[in-house]
C-alpha cells in the first residue's frame, strides 16, 4: 500500500460567503423528484405507482439488496410518475415524481419520542435502516451497513467527521453551531452499539465556534472528546481523518472497521439521532448554495426531492451568468450544465462561479513534481495518468492507482493544468467495472 503521509494543500476556502448565514427552512413550490439511486450500492426498489397517495415519512422505495437504502417521501401528495430524471451526478436515473399537495400530512408515529437506552442494538440498527440514512458527507454508503461490522467488540473508535474541508461548503458548520445537541445525542446512540468504543469528534481549527459548542456539550460525557485538527485540504477525507485522530492507516482494500473505527459525518450522526430518538426518517437535507455568481449565498434546510432551481431562486438567483455550476465541493464535486435537478442525500451544495477556472487547455507535463509533492497519499499522479492514457491497467494497479482518493489536489496544483484527477478516477471506475 502507499505510505500515508498527509501532505495536501492550503486553499482559499470561500466559506466567508455563507458561514454566517443561519439555516433557513425552505418549502418547495413544484413537484418533488426522488431518484431510486441516491446512495452507494444498488438502486432502491419502488413501492408506489402512478396515482398512489403518499404521506410525509412514508417509505416509497425499499433497499434492494445488502448494500442499498430506503427512500422516504418528504411531502404528502400524489405519485405523478415513475420515470428517468436527470440528477446532480449527470446521469438519468429512474425516479419517483410526487405532486406536492402542500398539506404535509405525516405517517402515524412520525416524530414520536423514543428512549434509545431501552432499545436493543438490533432495534437501533433497524431504525437507522428504516429511516433510509446514508453517509451525508457525499459518499452515500448505507449507514445501517456501516454500523454492522463483523465484531462490535473490535470497534474502539466512533469518529464524527466535522472537518468540512471542501471550500465554500458551510452546511455542516451551521449544523454544529445551531444543533450541536443532535450531534452529541446521535454519537451517544452510536456508542451504545459499541461498548469498547470512545467517541471522537474531529473539527478543523478554522471553526472555533463549532469546537467550543461541541466541547461544552461533551464536558460531562466521559466517552466523548472533541479534537482540533489543522486546517488543510483534504483533512476531511476518511483516511486522513482516521490517521489524524488514531494514527491508524487505511488503504483501498480496507474499511475503517478493519482498523477498529466507525466514521460518520456530523450530518449523518444528527440524522441517526432523529431516526432513533425522534422516529423521524431522513426526509430533509441542509444544503449550501454559494459561489461568487450567487446573489445571496445561503444555507437551507429543504425536503429531499426539491429542485435546486428553487434553491437558487431563494438565494436571489445569479448576480451574473455563471460559467460553471458545481454540485458538491469545487474539488470533488460534479460540474453540470443544468441546475434543475433534485436535492438528494448525497448533494449537500450547489456552487455557481462567474469564471470557470478549470477551463484552461492542458499542456505537456513539465516534470515539476508538484502533483507528487502535494498528494496526501504519496502517489505519483502524472505517472498514473500516463499509464491510464496508454491503457496499461496492470501497471496502473501496481503503481497504487487504486489508492487514489480523488481529492483533486494534484489537478489543483498542476501548472500544466493536466486533468490528472479526472483521468485517474475514470480509470479506477473502468477497473472496478471489470472486476464486477
Amino acid at each position: 500500500m502507499a505510505k500515508l503521509r498527509f501532505k495536501g494543500i492550503h486553499i482559499y476556502d470561500g466559506k466567508n460567503l455563507s458561514k454566517d448565514k443561519p439555516i433557513t427552512v425552505l418549502l418547495p413550490k413544484g413537484d418533488l423528484v426522488f431518484p431510486l439511486l441516491q446512495h452507494a450500492g444498488k438502486p432502491a426498489r419502488p413501492l408506489v405507482s402512478k396515482g398512489d397517495q403518499v404521506l410525509v415519512g412514508q417509505k416509497i422505495a425499499e433497499a434492494d439488496g445488502p448494500v442499498s437504502a430506503n427512500i422516504i417521501s418528504s411531502v404528502s401528495g400524489t405519485v405523478k410518475a415513475v420515470e428517468k430524471r436527470l440528477t446532480a451526478t449527470g446521469r438519468m436515473v429512474e425516479s419517483i415524481v410526487i405532486s406536492n399537495d402542500n398539506e404535509y400530512k405525516k405517517t402515524e408515529g412520525y416524530g414520536q419520542e423514543r428512549d434509545y437506552t431501552k432499545m436493543s442494538k438490533e432495534e437501533i440498527r433497524e431504525a437507522v435502516k428504516e429511516a433510509g440514512i446514508v453517509g451525508l458527507g457525499g459518499a452515500g454508503f448505507p449507514t445501517h451497513v456501516k454500523l454492522s461490522p463483523k465484531n462490535d467488540e473490535k470497534i474502539d473508535y466512533v469518529i464524527v467527521n466535522g472537518a468540512e474541508c471542501e471550500p465554500y461548503l458551510t452546511s455542516d458548520y451551521r449544523l454544529m453551531l445551531e444543533e450541536p445537541e443532535k450531534i452529541i445525542g446521535g454519537l451517544k446512540i452510536l456508542l451504545s452499539l459499541f461498548k469498547n468504543a470512545k467517541g471522537v469528534i474531529g473539527i478543523e481549527d478554522n471553526k472555533p465556534e463549532a469546537i467550543e459548542n461541541l466541547r461544552k456539550l461533551a464536558e460531562e460525557e466521559n466517552k466523548i472528546e472533541v479534537k482540533v485538527l489543522k486546517t488543510k485540504y483534504p483533512q476531511g477525507g476518511e483516511r486522513q481523518m482516521v490517521y489524524a485522530l488514531t494514527g491508524r492507516k487505511l488503504n483501498s482494500d480496507k474499511l475503517p472497521a478493519d482498523v477498529g473505527c466507525i466514521v460518520c459525518n456530523v450530518a449523518t450522526v444528527a440524522a441517526v439521532y432523529l431516526a432513533v430518538a425522534k422516529s423521524t426518517p431522513l426526509t430533509h437535507m441542509t444544503v449550501t448554495v454559494s459561489g461568487d455568481a450567487i446573489a445571496e449565498p445561503q444555507n437551507f434546510r429543504v425536503p429531499v426531492g426539491m429542485s435546486f432551481a428553487e434553491l437558487v431562486e431563494a438565494a436571489g438567483g445569479f448576480k451574473s451568468e455563471p460559467e460553471k455550476i458545481v454540485f458538491g465541493g469545487p474539488m470533488m464535486g460534479t460540474a453540470m450544465h443544468s441546475y434543475d435537478v433534485p436535492v438528494t442525500k448525497t448533494t449537500s451544495s450547489l456552487l455557481g462561479f462567474v469564471k470557470d477556472e478549470a477551463a484552461v487547455a492542458e499542456s505537456a507535463c513539465i516534470r515539476c513534481g508538484k502533483c507528487h509533492e502535494h498528494c496526501p497519499l504519496n502517489l505519483m499522479p502524472i505517472r498514473l495518468q500516463m499509464l491510464a492514457l496508454n491503457n496499461n491497467l496492470e501497471m496502473f494497479e501496481k503503481n497504487y492507482g487504486m489508492e487514489c482518493c480523488g481529492c483533486g489536489c494534484c489537478s489543483y496544483v498542476c501548472p500544466a493544468k493536466r486533468s490528472l484527477t479526472q483521468t485517474i478516477t475514470k480509470t479506477k471506475q473502468q477497473i472496478l467495472a471489470k472486476r464486477h
